[in-house]
């Protein structure tokens, strides 16, 4: 299948980045490529970062030879030691995430990512990783997948899906995702089956499972802020609840000074803010962009600047 993303707030994700003609940007979620040919259009020079082999093809192919990008296949987790190899630790103008799952991902039925479409359960982002949704559905305890399940999906009958799941597997291995989705559907009492999709939720919680996307979070965007040069910018496009939560409080420890009790006369915590907003209140798409892209719907911008 023809890989193919439709990058979402495209152009209110790059003009938060301040295009310097000339400057450097790391783009930690290249996909197909979309945010990096704008930075380039613009004049910026890109390192584009993605754990998806596919992901990294594509945006060589769309972009072609262009001695102002260079694509490396890598888990954004390892954007500080990508950078000290490089040596551009505190020379960078801007850094972007893109995050959550592709639209290719999710629409190629070989990567095992949807509840609508039969196939192998997989849900790797980088298919080089041991842990795939498979793996996880049929190994993980009960309370194991319990947790999953209300933790990253918000799941209210997190503990009668895991039941069922470790009920079924009992019987034989879980291999699809039509088989998991049932399952799913088969636990919820009939008033929640009409609620959207009733895997929509456990769906997403094994896939940040498998790919560890919230753990990888934080320490990637205080990465972020270290390979800024000052000034640069930091722009966070995010599509759930838990990781926008996640990259609002980073902000806000960001631009946050002194934590001392007011009573005390003097700073002597020492904390000063190390970056400004640039947008405070997160931008979300337009009538027109979520016309053409509904998946842009659940889409929050956040930006900052490191201050000089």
């Amino acid at each position: 299948m023809e890989f193919h993303h439709t990058s979402v707030l495209l152009a209110e994700a790059v003009d938060a980045l301040a295009v310097e003609e000339g400057g450097l940007y790391v783009d930690c979620t290249l996909g197909g490529g979309g945010h990096t040919a704008e930075i380039l259009r613009r004049g910026g020079r890109v390192i584009g970062i993605d754990r998806d082999g596919e992901a990294i093809e594509a945006a060589a192919r769309r972009i072609g030879p262009d001695p102002a990008f260079e694509a490396i296949r890598a888990n954004y987790v390892s954007l500080k030691a990508i950078a000290e190899k490089k040596m551009i630790v505190g020379k960078v103008a801007g850094v972007l995430f893109d995050l959550g799952v592709s639209s290719h991902q999710l629409d190629d039925p070989s990567r095992g990512f949807s509840y609508h479409t039969d196939a192998a359960l997989d849900m790797r982002m980088d298919t080089r990783e041991e842990l795939s949704a498979k793996k996880l559905v049929n190994e993980a305890s009960e309370a194991e997948l319990s947790r999953i399940l209300f933790e990253y999906g918000e799941e209210k009958m997190a503990r009668a899906i895991a039941r069922a799941i470790v009920e079924r597997r009992k019987i034989r291995e879980i291999e699809s995702t039509l088989e998991l989705s049932e399952i799913i559907k088969e636990a919820m009492p009939p008033k929640m089956r009409r609620d959207k999709h009733p895997a929509k939720r456990s769906f997403q919680a094994i896939r940040i499972a498998v790919n560890g996307e919230l753990s990888g979070l934080p320490p990637a965007l205080e990465a972020a802020y270290e390979i800024l040069k000052p000034g640069g910018r930091l722009a966070v496009i995010t599509f759930h609840s838990l990781e926008d939560r996640i990259v609002k409080n980073f902000f806000r420890d960001m631009e946050t000074g002194c934590t001392c009790p007011p009573e005390f006369p003097v700073c002597v915590c020492g904390k000063t803010p190390r970056m400004k907003s640039v947008i405070r209140k997160p931008l979300e798409a337009g009538k027109e962009e979520l016309e053409t892209n509904p998946r842009a719907r659940s889409a929050k911008l956040r930006a900052g600047e490191k201050i000089k």
